[in-house]
């Protein structure tokens, strides 16, 4: 595994890089597979053909497939399947007790389903468990 801010060799289990001090995930000068620098919108790395990881600090949809979480939050959104799958207890279970109290969860999986579609839903590691 590669810093993907300074292209360090660092050991899985590194929380930090040592040598510019940026946590593990962070950054998008180089590629996390093989260690070579990569274009700044790439979506690719051009050396290994590795995807780049998009989002704010790599934690869009919690590294699942973008088409995989629309089409599970377009036919399952209602009962927040979409959200246990990205780590979301707490909102899968809101959306499960407002389906079935007052039928609004599939109101609230289709504003997730347009902010997937257009790259807007990040997932905070911090508030999922």
């Amino acid at each position: 595994m590669y810093c993907k801010n300074c292209g360090e060799v660092m050991n899985d289990n590194q929380a930090i890089c040592l040598k510019c001090g940026v946590k593990t995930g962070e950054g998008k000068a180089f590629c996390a597979n093989c260690g070579n620098a990569v274009a700044e919108n790439a979506a690719v790395c051009l050396n290994c053909g590795v995807a780049i990881t998009q989002g704010a600090n790599g934690e869009y949809l919690n590294g699942k497939d973008k088409i995989v979480m629309a089409l599970i939050c377009f036919f399952l959104g209602g009962l927040g399947i979409h959200n246990f799958m990205m780590g979301e207890t707490k909102k899968g279970i809101v959306k499960i007790v407002l389906s079935i109290c007052c039928g609004i969860g599939g109101i609230l999986a289709l504003i997730d389903f347009i902010k997937i579609l257009t790259d807007k839903y990040v997932v905070d590691p911090e508030k999922a468990f």
